[in-house]
C-alpha cells in the first residue's frame, strides 16, 4: 500500500471519500485542497482519477509519501493516521 498526498489548485469534490469509488482504500481530506490517498494502484493510476474527478483542469501535484513528514496545523489524527499509514 501507498499513501499519496494530491494537492490542486482548485477544491477537490467536498463528496469525494473513502467510499467514493476510486482506485483508493482510504482517502483523508487534510483541507479543501489537500488529500492523503492510500492505495495498492500505482501513481498515474491515482492521479488521474482524481484529475478526472474536476470538470476544469486545475493545477493538480500528486506524489508518494515514503516517509512520515513533518508537519503542523493538520487536522487532529492526522500524524497519527501517517505515522500508521507510512
Amino acid at each position: 500500500m501507498t499513501v499519496y498526498l494530491a494537492w490542486a489548485d482548485e477544491p477537490f469534490d467536498p463528496a469525494l471519500d473513502s467510499e467514493t469509488d476510486g482506485p483508493w482504500r482510504e482517502l483523508r481530506r487534510i483541507d479543501d485542497h489537500l488529500l492523503l490517498v492510500e492505495s495498492s494502484e500505482t501513481l498515474s493510476r491515482v492521479y488521474h482519477h482524481l484529475k478526472w474527478t474536476f470538470e476544469a483542469a486545475p493545477t493538480l501535484l500528486v506524489t508518494p509519501v515514503t516517509d512520515t513528514p513533518k508537519s503542523r496545523g493538520l487536522p487532529p489524527g492526522t500524524t497519527t493516521w501517517l505515522r500508521h499509514h507510512t
